[in-house]
C-alpha cells in the first residue's frame, strides 16, 4: 500500500463562506411553483388551520360556560398551539395520500453522460466500528452494475479520536479495496476535528472537490443499492438546476423493541409520509444530511457554512447543518427535491431510549439555532417552513408539558382555592371555572383521532399492499404489529416529552453538547444506570400522580397513560432497548417488517462482507509497527503542521521520554496512555523513533537466538 492507497492527488475547489445575513448572489433563476405543489400546499395549509380554528372555537365554548379566567385563556391558546402541530401532521398524511409524489419525466441524453464526470460515494465517520461500515461500501461497490463502476469513487472522511479504531481503519482500506471490484477508494483522517462533520466534508470540497462533479453524502449506517446510486447520479445529470436530490431511506437492522417500533413505523408509514412532504415541497425541499447526492460546484459555491457570532449553544459551529446547506443552493437558484420513487436507501434504526435522548441533545441545539437564521434574507417560504418545523420539533415538548400542568393547576385550583372571581362591577352571581364536559369529551375524541389518523392511514395501506401484508404474517399479525407499536410509541412518547423539555431548557440556560459517536448497537443496560438516567422522569411522574389523586381521581384517570410511563420510565427504557426482548417480538412475527422478512440483496451482503474485514488491533502501536508497508503509508498520509521550538504539549513530552527508556515496542504500548499514543499516531518523528526500536528488538533477538 502507498500514499496512493489512501488520497488521491489533490484537486481543489474554491468554497467561500458564506454571508447568511446579507442579500443573497442568486446563481440560477428560481421558477414559478408548478401547480401540483401549489394544490399541495393549499390542502396542507387548509386542513391544519381549519382543524385548529374547530379546535379553537370547541375549547373556548368548553371553558367560557362560566367566563373566562386567565389561566382558562392560557389553556385555549396552548390547546390551539398542541393541536394545530397534531393536525399538520395528520394533513401532511392527507397530501400524502391524496396528491403523492410524481417525479418529472426527464430524460438522460447520451451527450450528458458522456460529460457527467465521477460521482464520490462520501462516508464521515467519527469513532464508528469499521468493519460494519468499510462492509456497507464495499456491498455498495459490488452492487453498482459493471457499466457504472468507472463513474463512482469511493471517499471515506475520518474523524476518528481513538487510535486503535483509526488503525482499524487504515487496516480496513487495504480489504476494502480488494472487495471493491474496481472502485477506486480512498481515505483521509484529519487531526483537527473544526466544525465537525460539515467541516469534514467541506474540507474534502476544498481538497478534491474539482475531481468530482457529484458526491453523495453518507452515514456511517448507510447503504444504497447500486440501481439507486445509478438512479440518483442520472436524475442529478437530467436536471442542470439539481443541487440536492435526497432519497426517503428506510430504517433496517433493527434488534430491539424500540428500534423494531421505529423501523415498523417507518416501513408502514413513511411512503406516506414521504409523499406528502416531497409533495408540498416540491423544489424548495430539504437535506437531511446523507443519503442523498450533492452537485459538487453547486455545493461549494453557495453552501460554505460560516461559523455564528457568540458562544454556543446559539453561536459557533452550525450544527444542523443539513438545514442550512439545503437552505444556502435553494437560495442561490438551485433546487432542492425529495424522491422517494427511489427505492433502495436504508439506514440503521436508533437502538434505545438512552442513545436517542444523548442525539436530541445535539439536535436540539442545532434545530434551535435555526431560529437565528429563519429569518435570513433571499430564503424561500418554504425554506423558512422548514426551519420552523425543526424547532417546534423539540419547542412543541415544552407546550405539551405546559397544557398538562395548566390542567393539573385548573383542577388544583377548583378543589382548594376559594372562590375569587368576582367581577370588577356588580354582578348577581361570581364566575366559576365551569367547563363543558360535553364538549371536552368530544375534543378528546376528535384530538385523538387527529392524532391516529397518519397510523391509520399507514395501516390501511399496509393492508392493501400485499408484500407488506405478507411478509408481517398477514392481515391480523400486521394489525397486531401496528398495536404493539403503538403502545410502545405511547409509553415512549411521555418519556420523550420531560427528557425533550430538559433539553430544551438546558439549552435556553447556555449549556452546549459535546459530540460523542453515536451507539448504533443495542444494549442491555444495568437497572442503577436505568433509574439514574430516568430519575426525574421518575420523579415527574411521582409528583403528578400525587397531586392528582389527592385532588382529582378523575383527572388521574385522564392522566394514567402519561404517569404510568413517567413512573416506569427505567424499566419501559431498559426492556425497550432489550435485544432479547426483540428477538422474542420477532419471534412470534410482531414488527415484522419486508427488509426483515426477505432482506435485499445489499443488506445480506454487507452483512456477510463484515467477516472479511479485521478486527480492531488490541492495540494500536503494536499493529502499526508490526507491519513496515502501513506504518510507511500511514507516516506520508499525515496531515502534519510544523510547530515552533518548545511547542511540545504534555501528552507529546510524555510520549518521548517513555520513548528513550523503552526496550520494545510492546514495553512501550503499554507505558502509554490513549492521549499519548494518539501523539504518537500522529507524530512521523515518533514514528520514525518506534520503526527504529521494533528494529531494534528484532536484530536483538535474532543476535540472543
Amino acid at each position: 500500500m502507498d500514499r496512493l492507497g489512501f488520497v488521491p492527488q489533490p484537486a481543489p475547489l474554491a468554497m467561500p463562506v458564506q454571508d447568511i445575513f446579507s442579500s443573497p448572489r442568486r446563481v440560477l433563476p428560481r421558477e414559478g411553483t408548478p401547480l401540483r405543489v401549489a394544490v399541495a400546499r393549499t390542502l396542507l395549509l387548509v386542513a391544519t388551520v381549519g382543524a385548529s380554528i374547530f379546535a379553537g372555537r370547541e375549547m373556548y365554548a368548553a371553558a367560557s360556560a362560566g367566563g373566562m379566567t386567565v389561566l382558562e385563556w392560557l389553556l385555549v391558546v396552548v390547546f390551539v398551539g398542541t393541536f394545530a402541530w397534531i393536525a399538520f401532521s395528520a394533513a401532511n398524511a392527507v397530501v400524502g395520500v391524496v396528491l403523492p409524489y410524481r417525479a418529472k419525466g426527464q430524460k438522460l441524453s447520451p451527450a450528458g453522460t458522456e460529460e457527467a464526470g465521477k460521482t464520490a460515494l462520501v462516508m464521515p465517520i467519527y469513532n464508528e466500528d469499521p468493519r460494519s461500515t468499510f462492509a456497507a461500501l464495499a456491498a455498495m461497490a459490488r452492487d453498482l452494475p459493471s457499466h457504472a463502476r468507472d463513474d463512482f469513487e469511493i471517499f471515506i472522511l475520518s474523524d476518528t479520536t481513538d487510535p486503535e479504531i483509526w488503525i482499524a481503519e487504515e487496516c480496513a482500506i487495504r480489504t476494502l479495496r480488494d472487495l471493491a471490484q474496481g472502485v477506486p477508494v480512498w481515505y483521509r483522517r484529519r487531526n483537527n476535528n473544526r466544525h465537525r462533520k460539515a467541516g469534514n466534508v467541506g474540507e474534502f470540497v476544498r481538497r478534491w472537490g474539482a475531481r468530482y462533479e457529484h458526491m453523495v453524502v453518507l452515514d456511517a449506517d448507510s447503504l444504497m443499492t447500486g440501481v439507486s446510486l445509478v438512479k440518483l447520479r442520472e436524475a442529478m445529470i437530467a436536471d442542470p438546476r439539481a443541487g440536492i436530490i435526497q432519497t426517503t431511506p428506510v430504517l433496517t437492522g433493527a434488534r430491539t423493541p424500540f428500534a423494531l417500533a421505529q423501523q415498523f413505523a417507518n416501513t408502514i408509514a413513511g411512503p406516506t409520509v414521504a409523499d406528502g412532504v416531497a409533495s408540498w415541497q416540491g423544489e424548495d425541499g430539504n437535506y437531511w444530511g446523507h443519503n442523498a447526492i450533492i452537485r459538487m460546484r453547486a455545493f461549494a459555491d453557495a453552501a460554505g457554512l460560516p461559523q455564528l457570532s457568540g458562544p454556543p449553544p446559539f453561536g459557533g459551529t452550525i450544527l444542523s447543518h443539513d438545514f442550512v446547506e439545503a437552505a444556502l443552493l435553494r437560495r442561490a437558484g438551485y433546487t432542492v427535491t425529495m424522491r422517494p420513487d427511489i427505492r433502495g436507501s436504508y439506514e440503521g434504526a436508533p437502538s434505545d431510549l438512552f442513545g436517542v435522548i444523548k442525539r436530541d441533545r445535539r439536535w436540539a441545539q442545532g434545530n434551535l439555532q435555526h431560529g437565528r437564521l429563519i429569518a435570513a434574507p433571499g430564503l424561500a417560504l418554504a425554506t423558512r417552513a422548514h426551519f420552523a418545523i425543526g424547532i417546534l420539533a423539540y419547542a412543541m415538548s415544552p407546550v405539551w408539558l405546559l397544557l398538562i400542568l395548566i390542567g393539573v393547576t385548573l383542577s388544583i385550583q377548583a378543589t382548594i382555592v376559594d372562590p375569587a372571581y368576582f367581577p370588577d362591577g356588580f354582578a348577581l352571581f361570581p364566575t366559576w371555572p365551569v367547563f363543558d364536559t360535553g364538549r371536552l369529551i368530544l375534543l378528546f375524541v376528535v384530538a385523538l383521532c387527529v392524532l391516529l389518523l397518519p397510523k391509520v392511514i399507514a395501516l390501511g395501506r399496509g393492508l392493501l399492499d400485499r408484500r407488506t401484508r405478507r411478509h408481517a404474517g398477514g392481515p391480523l399479525r400486521l394489525a397486531a404489529s401496528w398495536l404493539v407499536e403503538l403502545i410502545i410509541s405511547t409509553l415512549v412518547a411521555p418519556i420523550m416529552m420531560m427528557a425533550q423539555t430538559a433539553i430544551v431548557f438546558q439549552i435556553l440556560l447556555g449549556r452546549a453538547v459535546g459530540w460523542a459517536p453515536q451507539t448504533r448497537a443495542g444494549t442491555s443496560v444495568p437497572w442503577g444506570m436505568a433509574f439514574r438516567f430516568h430519575a426525574y422522569h421518575i420523579a415527574a411522574g411521582l409528583v403528578l400522580m400525587l397531586v392528582a389523586v389527592l385532588h382529582s381521581p378523575t383527572l388521574a384517570a385522564w392522566m394514567s397513560p402519561t404517569l404510568i410511563a413517567l413512573i416506569l420510565a427505567a424499566p419501559i427504557s431498559k426492556y425497550a432497548g432489550s435485544p432479547a426482548l426483540g428477538r422474542g417480538l420477532l419471534r412470534l412475527g410482531l414488527l415484522v417488517t419486508p427488509q426483515e422478512a426477505a432482506p435485499p440483496v445489499i443488506l445480506r451482503e454487507a452483512t456477510r462482507l463484515v467477516h472479511h474485514f479485521p478486527e480492531a488491533p488490541g492495540n494500536a502501536l503494536i499493529t502499526l509497527a508490526g507491519d513496515p508497508d502501513l506504518l510507511r503509508t500511514h507516516c506520508a498520509s499525515l496531515d502534519t503542521e510544523p510547530r515552533g521550538r518548545g511547542a511540545i504539549d504534555a501528552e507529546t513530552a510524555l510520549a518521548m521520554v517513555k520513548l528513550s527508556e523503552a526496550t520494545s515496542v510492546e514495553e512501550y504500548a503499554c507505558w502509554l496512555a490513549a492521549p499519548e499514543r494518539m501523539r504518537v499516531l500522529s507524530d512521523p518523528g515518533l514514528l520514525d523513533r518506534l520503526g527504529a526500536l521494533r528494529a531494534k528488538s528484532v536484530t536483538e533477538t535474532a543476535t540472543a537466538a
